[in-house]
């Protein structure tokens, strides 16, 4: 059998040989026929959007991937790892213009980057978030069980740190993310991540491109001069008001350590050692005047 055009609307389907319709063609149409006069199940109406609604994305988070350009790309992409993000920022691009930077993951997708974790009230954030990993090695692993401060640190290149910067100028206005929301992996889960550790210059970042959060430094200093509380709790209390998952134990135990180093790995880390001192106080205290009502 073979199709032959009886119109343009309505093509016939007829035999090679002889004239007219043969049984399986009245069948045919009589099918469209009727599909055609059923109502749809039903109808959509969007004159109505609700002013109580969001982006999707509220934070970003910034990892170092720990292995090279080819082992990142490996470990995100292949499905044995369950681990992704939506960008990959290489380090071996140098001289290259304009910097690549690889997207694993579309934007309205969930990546699989920041595991447990919590900010403010949210917890689970890779529901909400965007993960960008950069290439960068970290400390050598013989020296994981030095203290933090101890252990060496490579530098972010600075093509790959513009690459970054301009990548995050875009996303923050395209949707809109307040500085207290783009965040380090440690920030967001201070008891097992590290990353991007304390070389990556979140000052600059904010400085030279209106990115993130950092506390305005001649109200720092004016701020060091008082003094900073010993008890654990009022540490507690601030931090967890800027945004941190801290426990509220009145204690100095290992969370609360872990927590406060975070807060130096991000805000002060010339000095990354989980200890209360009055310059990491007068820096908590400003991030809460300048940001959280």
């Amino acid at each position: 059998m073979r199709w032959r055009p009886r119109s343009r609307l309505a093509p016939r389907l007829v035999a090679s040989r002889g004239r007219g319709w043969p049984v399986c063609g009245y069948a045919l149409l009589l099918t469209l026929l009727l599909g055609a006069c059923q109502p749809a199940p039903y109808r959509l109406d969007s004159r109505y959007p609700s002013a109580n609604q969001d982006e999707r994305i509220q934070f970003i988070i910034l990892h170092y991937t720990d292995e090279d350009d080819e082992r990142s790309l490996h470990l995100l992409t292949e499905p044995a790892y369950q681990v992704s993000a939506h960008y990959l920022v290489p380090a071996a691009a140098d001289g290259v213009s304009p910097y690549p930077i690889l997207q694993l993951v579309a934007d309205s997708q969930r990546a699989w980057h920041a595991g447990k974790s919590r900010w403010q009230s949210q917890a689970g954030l890779n529901a909400s978030s965007l993960g960008i990993e950069i290439v960068n090695l970290g400390y050598p692993p013989e020296e994981a069980a030095l203290p933090l401060e101890q252990r060496r640190w490579p530098p972010y290149p600075e093509a790959q740190f513009q690459a970054v910067a301009h990548l995050l100028q875009d996303k923050v206005a395209q949707y809109r993310i307040p500085p207290t929301r783009v965040l380090g992996h440690s920030d967001v889960a201070p008891d097992r991540k590290v990353d991007p550790g304390p070389r990556f210059p979140w000052q600059r970042l904010h400085a030279e491109f209106g990115v993130g959060a950092w506390p305005d430094e001649a109200r720092v200093a004016l701020r060091r001069q008082e003094p900073f509380p010993v008890d654990a709790l009022p540490w507690q209390q601030a931090l967890a008001r800027y945004g941190y998952g801290v426990p509220q134990s009145g204690e100095w135990d290992e969370p609360s350590r872990q927590v406060l180093r975070a807060f130096q790995l991000h805000f002060r880390p010339a000095r990354i050692d989980g200890e209360p001192d009055a310059d990491s106080w007068a820096r908590l205290n400003v991030l809460l005047e300048q940001y959280v009502p």
